[in-house]
């Protein structure tokens, strides 16, 4: 099938919009990408409930993104929830809501799916002579790691990602070491099951990072003043850089934090939660670092109505 397709993600910290139509070779060309931090995941972990306001946010989000479709002739949407959303009691209410306003359905993605289609976007422009690759997707509510070369062979969701970590441990401004340590020894105690769940996460022969948080440390290395997806796409963060970019906003005080280049304002309360993830990963794989990719979730979301 052809024509203009669009994308939605209505993430645990982020809300999403792609639109594109098939290019050359089976490539997706991207006509419009936008994003916006809803924060619709904000609570829940404490309450098991989607707050009124962050629904509020999402949906006025969700309005602006249905006119830039319809300014783009879409034909056809595939719009997801994810973590926040599958742990919220009202969850199905908010899928409602929001599959009223995009006018297509709003499906609530697994853990396992969400991967599936991360790992889609991330590796379509990949040589799968440098695989296997794990692509590790750090999101709001949780991170999921899928092995495989062409297709995903192996993957593992868990309950960690930069609000969930924040939320539970991360309250002093800034964070207390010992916050910072609480934060990444829960998360080493999943890399445990993910690493006995998916054994061949052993055998990757590189890591391939995605979303917000690995994004965000790219561009804070690259010191970027204003967002270069060209510069920030497969750029290679080693764990060096990570970890240096991970200490310099972990001691900072949130004032000072968002005055570092390449840290969106709007992110830069939940940014160390989501590098206590990343850090924890590259320490825990002994990774020299990784390979970050601007196409995910969003891109496999797209590629699959062009499929």
């Amino acid at each position: 099938m052809t024509g203009t397709v669009a994308a939605v993600d209505c993430g645990t910290n982020s809300t999403r919009l792609l639109v594109a139509r098939p290019g050359r070779d089976g490539a997706l060309e991207p006509l419009d990408r936008r994003m916006v931090i809803t924060r619709l995941g904000a609570g829940v972990d404490a309450t098991g409930t989607l707050d009124g306001a962050a629904v509020e946010r999402t949906l006025d989000v969700l309005r602006g993104y249905r006119r830039a479709m319809d300014e783009h002739g879409v034909a056809r949407v595939r719009a997801s929830g994810t973590s926040a959303v599958r742990d919220a009691a009202d969850g199905d209410a908010f899928l409602a809501a929001a599959a009223e306003v995009v006018g297509a359905p709003v499906e609530l993605l697994s853990g396992e799916e969400e991967g599936r289609l991360a790992f889609r976007g991330a590796t379509a422009e990949l040589d799968p002579r440098s695989g296997p690759f794990l692509v590790v997707d750090i999101g709001g509510g949780s991170t999921e790691f899928v092995v495989g070369t062409t297709e995903p062979e192996g993957l593992v969701s868990v309950d960690v990602g930069c609000v969930r970590l924040t939320e539970r441990f991360l309250h002093g401004d800034p964070p207390l070491p010992e916050e910072l340590s609480a934060a990444i020894s829960v998360t080493e105690a999943y890399l445990e099951d993910v690493v006995r769940l998916l054994p061949a996460t052993r055998e990757a022969r590189r890591l391939v990072g995605v979303a917000g948080t690995v994004s965000t440390v790219a561009a804070v290395e690259l010191g970027l003043t204003a967002y270069d997806r060209d510069r920030v796409h497969h750029f290679a963060l080693t764990r060096e850089a990570a970890e240096d970019v991970f200490r310099t906003l972990a001691t900072e005080a949130r004032a000072d934090r968002i005055h570092n280049p390449g840290l969106e304002e709007a992110r830069a309360d939940v940014i160390v939660g989501g590098c206590c993830v990343l850090v924890a990963v590259l320490r825990w794989f002994d990774a020299e670092g990784l390979l970050v990719s601007e196409s995910d979730l969003l891109d496999g979301l797209a590629r699959a109505l062009l499929a």
